[in-house]
């Protein structure tokens, strides 16, 4: 091979040649192989930069937008907000743990107790000041108590969703320990309210502590946590009647169990909706992920459920005209939420649940007009 090679110089050359025009081809497929690579990467960096900075664009408005937002919400602070902001430091995050800032939740609790006492009292005669009292304080109480389990329960989760996040326990500002004993207070408080009633509302009413204390695991296993809340929400619907009267008359007190029953699953299904995609994303159940898209037709047969149940507790109690003409309105007042309900929009969700509050007022003032007319 060799001495061919050496005999022939010419075929030597042209191999040579050869080599080196390979050699240039490959160089240069490479160094093109690199400008398209890197072209390719300055095209990639062009963008992400161009997505960083709507990102950042976005982030800072949403940042002003929500700082907008905070200061609006600082200048429209109710009473409860108030008087719990201007309170010793050390007490505020207890006050926060029980949602004394917060006293809707309160409200929903005493309104069916306020009914029951309205409808079991003596005709032409007011509701029992002392009775309406007491209920009233165990409202704040026992409300307290299940919020603060509930806190307990949930305290690993809350972290994760951007509403209750900022909660005492959440946020660390209390342990669970501080938590436990700051229960166990509001449910001693709580009892003894309880023992000022007859015998049979004590252990009426100390039957419901199983329902405060279950509620929390509810949703965690069932997409109807709305329904025990429902049962345990509106215990005071049976109590006030029994408070009164020494015992329950089932054929009043059932449908207006039934009828408030109902009333929670409206509005309780609307403030789910308010964490629809945090809770999907943690795993947390509610009616508002298992009705979704339809849940406007669900909340219609709720609140045709709580009008028919109301009536037939009107009924059976021989109520008079205004506590019918209080049915009528309260059952406007919930067409008109559930028609304008946005269930998208967090904010609308937190209006509509909070104007529950009205409808607990009107019923109640037709009740106690009813029972002056009898």
């Amino acid at each position: 091979m060799f001495r061919c090679v050496l005999r022939c110089p010419s075929l030597c050359m042209a191999t040579q040649r050869t080599l080196s025009l390979t050699r240039h081809a490959i160089l240069a497929r490479s160094c093109l192989r690199r400008t398209e690579w890197c072209e390719q990467r300055v095209s990639a960096v062009c963008v992400q930069r161009e997505v960083f900075r709507s990102l950042s664009s976005d982030k800072r408005d949403a940042s002003v937008a929500n700082g907008s937002r905070i200061t609006d919400s600082a200048a429209r602070k109710t009473l409860a907000e108030r008087v719990v902001s201007s309170s010793p430091e050390k007490l505020q995050p207890y006050l926060r743990l029980m949602r004394l800032d917060k006293p809707i939740g309160s409200w929903l609790l005493a309104w069916p107790g306020f009914w029951s006492i309205g409808l079991a009292a003596q005709a032409g005669s007011l509701p029992d000041l002392r009775l309406l009292s007491l209920f009233a304080a165990g409202s704040v109480l026992m409300r307290g108590a299940g919020c603060t389990i509930n806190d307990m329960w949930d305290r690993d989760i809350d972290k994760q969703v951007e509403r209750t996040k900022s909660r005492p326990l959440a946020r660390g500002d209390l342990t669970r320990f501080d938590a436990l004993v700051f229960a166990g207070g509001l449910l001693a408080l709580s009892t003894i309210i309880l023992l000022q009633l007859n015998w049979y509302s004590i252990v009426l009413g100390a039957s419901s502590v199983i329902l405060v204390a279950v509620y929390p695991v509810m949703k965690r296993i069932t997409y109807w946590p709305q329904l025990t809340l429902g049962l345990t929400f509106n215990w005071g619907a049976l109590l006030g009647w029994a408070a009164v009267n020494g015992s329950c008359d089932w054929p009043v007190v059932l449908p207006l169990y039934m009828a408030t029953m109902s009333w929670t699953l409206i509005y309780d299904t609307i403030y789910a909706h308010q964490d629809r995609v945090d809770d999907a994303i943690i795993g947390m159940k509610s009616t508002a992920l298992k009705f979704g898209e339809r849940t406007k037709p669900w909340l219609w047969a709720f609140a045709g459920s709580m009008v028919g149940n109301l009536t037939i507790c009107g009924w059976m109690s021989g109520q008079s005209w205004p506590f019918y003409l209080a049915t009528v309105a309260i059952a406007g007042h919930l067409a008109m939420q559930i028609k304008t309900l946005k269930l998208d929009d967090a904010s609308d969700c937190g209006r509509k649940f909070v104007a529950n509050r009205q409808v607990g007022f009107i019923m109640f003032l037709g009740i106690i007009c009813s029972g002056l007319l009898k």
